[in-house]
């Protein structure tokens, strides 16, 4: 305390200040002066005891401070007394419920990086331990040109799903980073549409099925035109995928005062009721999924769409069908 250059000062200060003050009393008379000598001590020593006392408090934080640095955030500062002390104690724990917060969000964080980088070990395992082995196949000379045009195409096909797969997770990490910068212009639904189904137009017409739109050719809502042809072409090929032969697929949109709604129906054999809650999460396989199926599409829709003020739910009966039901909000609610 008495190393600090400030309390020095303002101790040489109250000293020369009280002495000023003894002699100006002992001009007055004997008693004057030693009653301004006894006052002044008094402020003095007054004055060394409340600043050691701020002292202690403040290396009280200090250890406080530095038990925080550590990792630990299980102290509580907090008093109910008014002064300079007490509002920068309650400062600092709320400082520290923020780190603890925080914290706990990043353990999440890595946690849940850790199941990613997992998921995605086992997703790439399989494509590329069957590479291996058609490559090792492939270096026979004796092997027939048809079994070698053959592997050689299902070495094409697996490049592509790991292609797929990387660019997709690309995608997802950058949405959750919030790197992307999701566009606000007008989208004509009816456009969007059109893009979505334009990939998917050779599995749709391999497999017989009927694709109808119907809606307003107006109706739009403000959002980012490829990024939402992305969600719709997942969303569109899990129906694809799903619905049988010769099945339906039907898009309708609509809008009013609070939304725009687009609605995509399929009368396929339906979702299980015990997969609905997990449809949208990353890497899920439902128990109807095919197996070059990864479970990264839909969950890629649902980041799209949600990411665009939107909501996306889905809706169906084994038996009857699947119906996804995208929300694009006209403001925040």
């Amino acid at each position: 305390m008495l190393r600090n250059r400030e309390y020095q000062l303002v101790l040489f200060v109250m000293c020369l200040l009280s002495l000023l003050g003894i002699i100006a009393a002992s001009f007055i008379s004997a008693i004057a002066m030693i009653l301004i000598a006894i006052i002044s001590a008094l402020l003095i020593a007054s004055s060394l005891f409340f600043t050691s006392w701020r002292y202690r408090e403040i290396a009280k934080l200090s250890s406080y401070l530095r038990q925080i640095s550590s990792g630990d955030y299980s102290l509580d500062v907090r008093d109910n007394e008014e002064g300079e002390l007490s509002i920068l104690k309650n400062e600092i724990y709320k400082v520290t419920l923020m780190l603890s917060e925080q914290s706990s969000i990043l353990k999440q964080d890595k946690i849940q990086l850790t199941d990613a980088i997992s998921d995605i070990s086992h997703q790439l395992k399989t494509p590329i331990t069957s590479m291996m082995v058609m490559a090792d196949l492939l270096t026979d000379a004796e092997l027939p040109v048809e079994k070698r045009m053959e592997f050689t195409h299902n070495i094409h096909v697996q490049l592509e799903r790991i292609k797929w797969l990387v660019s997709s997770l690309l995608k997802l990490s950058k949405i959750d980073a919030g790197t992307v910068q999701f566009k606000q212009e007008p989208v004509s639904v009816y456009k969007l549409c059109h893009k979505a189904l334009e990939p998917l137009l050779i599995p749709i017409d391999i497999k017989e099925q009927a694709v109808s739109i119907n809606g307003d050719q107006t109706i739009s809502f403000l959002g980012d035109l490829n990024w939402s042809v992305e969600a719709m072409i997942n969303i569109l090929k899990n129906g694809v995928e799903h619905t049988q032969e010769g099945g339906n697929i039907d898009i309708t949109f609509a809008e009013n005062a609070l939304f725009t709604e687009i609605v995509i129906a399929d009368n396929g054999p339906g979702i299980p009721k015990e997969d609905l809650p997990y449809i949208f999460k990353r890497f899920y396989k439902g128990k109807n999924a095919s197996e070059e199926s990864i479970g990264i599409g839909l969950a890629m829709a649902h980041s799209i769409i949600t990411s665009q003020n939107g909501h996306i739910v889905v809706q169906s009966e084994k038996g009857k069908g699947t119906q996804f039901r995208i929300k694009f909000y006209k403001q925040v609610i």
